[in-house]
């Protein structure tokens, strides 16, 4: 072999190589995501080396991701976000009247944030408040868009800033959580009581 072909070897060998090592950190990846999201629904506090096994790789290689419990509650929010963001998307939120679409959101929301509660537990206490906050800005978002369509329609009031609007949904759901996981609510009255109250607070001030 001449000089030439072995520094070709040698230089398209680990390029050849890149592609499938990418694959397969994706592929780890995925699997602890996913396992991280099973272990954390039954224990809040589940160790790592736990979620390690039961994704099935070493905790060198976890650790090698998510150096931290942080890292890691950090990526399991944004897919649950993600998966709440396809979910919203199949509700068409802009069709229809805004107060409607609205109505669908606070239910199909309540009903997402309920299969991930115990997330909201899992990152109490290690990821900031603030943190948690923004992983919801795209799900924000599409709340924000259905108050400004009602603000133009008229069916929603236009007297509060919409930034704090969009702060009360949020709020108000994750409040929902807490107090259904206190059973100081029945999680099944939970969507109307989200409703009505939303409804109300949203509603237009009469002028006289």
């Amino acid at each position: 072999m001449s000089r030439s072909q072995n520094q070709v070897r040698r230089t398209t060998g680990p390029e050849r190589g890149e592609p499938r090592r990418r694959a397969d950190a994706e592929r780890s990846i995925a699997a602890i995501i996913a396992a991280a999201i099973d272990c954390f629904r039954q224990d809040p506090n589940v160790s790592l080396t736990a979620v390690a096994k039961a994704a099935g790789v070493s905790r060198v290689t976890l650790y090698a991701h998510f150096p931290s419990r942080e890292a890691l509650l950090d990526a399991v929010l944004e897919d649950s976000v993600q998966q709440a963001d396809t979910a919203l998307e199949a509700q068409r939120l802009d069709e229809g009247p805004a107060d409607e679409a609205f109505s669908r959101l606070v239910r199909s929301g309540w009903h997402i944030l309920e299969r991930h509660a115990f997330l909201l537990l899992a990152s109490e206490g290690v990821i900031a408040p603030a943190r948690r906050r923004s992983h919801h800005e795209k799900v924000l978002a599409r709340v924000e868009r259905v108050l400004v369509r009602g603000q133009e329609e008229g069916v929603f009031r236009t007297d509060l800033p919409l930034t704090w609007l969009v702060t009360t949904f949020y709020s108000l759901l994750h409040a929902a959580a807490a107090e259904a996981d206190a059973r100081h609510l029945k999680t099944k009255s939970v969507p109307d009581i989200l409703d009505r109250t939303l409804s109300s607070i949203l509603r237009p001030v009469p002028t006289s």
